[in-house]
């Protein structure tokens, strides 16, 4: 039977293993960077094309909020779309790897080989055969963050005990029941591993296909910085590409912790008998 969890429980989840020690340290080593900039712009009278003090960058985003967060949400649209297309298919495709000798001979060099392209190289192809909307953006997110997936769960999947296995045979449990009681409790950790990577990746794969042949998102907003000469327009998509990204990987994050709840109990086991084996 599946558990809900309320705001409280979730909250104190994802803050289990973070002292307020960490986060105290956490907000004044950014809030020291910021200020560091800030005095170093005005006492060394940088020009604001060079560097634009935070505070200059704070300005344009608010008065501009609109135009930000309009671009934003395509961004993440783009983003969102191509990392569940990647999760979906890495997923599906790493449990054929491993569980066919045909499909991982013939699959798994083409993975590989697709990874060594770079992807601006064939961004161009992409926006010729999938066209100028987000159709492109997607795949190209879909592109970026598909390698980690696979890999990963294609390592989880088969680095099991392999007495575990015997175990199996041994009660005759079919090769359902061996997947979801073994290979995928094995391969979670692998798994939230790789989707951590792949959601920053997403985002890099978005912002790509919007610098080779975008109309809307930050990467075009970036762009069209560079032609006007606005470089703080630049730093404020950057600092929006930069918490899409956070809320990406802290949504995984969070999700890792809920899935996983032998973790949570090893966290406080440990918290509680820090010398128990």
């Amino acid at each position: 039977m599946m558990r809900c969890f309320g705001t409280v429980e979730i909250w104190q989840i994802v803050t289990m293993q973070t002292t307020k020690t960490d986060i105290a340290i956490s907000i004044i080593s950014v809030a020291a960077f910021i200020l560091f900039w800030e005095l170093a712009v005005r006492i060394f009278q940088i020009p604001s094309l060079v560097l634009p003090a935070p505070s200059a960058i704070a300005a344009e985003g608010y008065l501009r909020h609109n135009i930000y967060l309009q671009h934003s949400w395509v961004t993440l649209y783009e983003t969102v779309l191509g990392f569940v297309l990647a999760a979906f298919i890495g997923v599906i495709l790493s449990v054929g790897i491993v569980y066919s000798r045909v499909l991982k001979s013939a699959i798994f060099p083409l993975v590989v080989a697709l990874q060594i392209v770079p992807k601006v190289a064939i961004a161009p192809l992409l926006l010729i055969w999938a066209g100028y909307g987000v159709s492109s953006k997607i795949l190209l997110a879909l592109l970026v963050a598909f390698f980690p997936i696979v890999v990963n769960m294609v390592t989880g999947l088969a680095a099991v005990d392999e007495e575990l296995l015997e175990l199996c045979r041994i009660l005759q449990a079919n090769r359902w029941k061996e997947f979801f009681k073994v290979r995928l409790p094995n391969a979670l950790p692998y798994l939230f591993s790789s989707l951590k990577v792949a959601s920053t990746l997403a985002v890099i794969g978005a912002v790509i296909g919007e610098f080779v042949g975008g109309d809307a998102g930050l990467g075009y907003l970036i762009i069209i910085s560079n032609t006007e000469m606005r470089t703080s327009m630049a730093f404020v998509s950057i600092v929006g590409l930069s918490v899409l990204g956070l809320v990406l990987y802290g949504l995984i994050a969070l999700a890792e912790k809920l899935c996983m709840p032998w973790e949570r109990r090893i966290a406080v086991t440990s918290a509680v008998a820090p010398g128990r084996p």
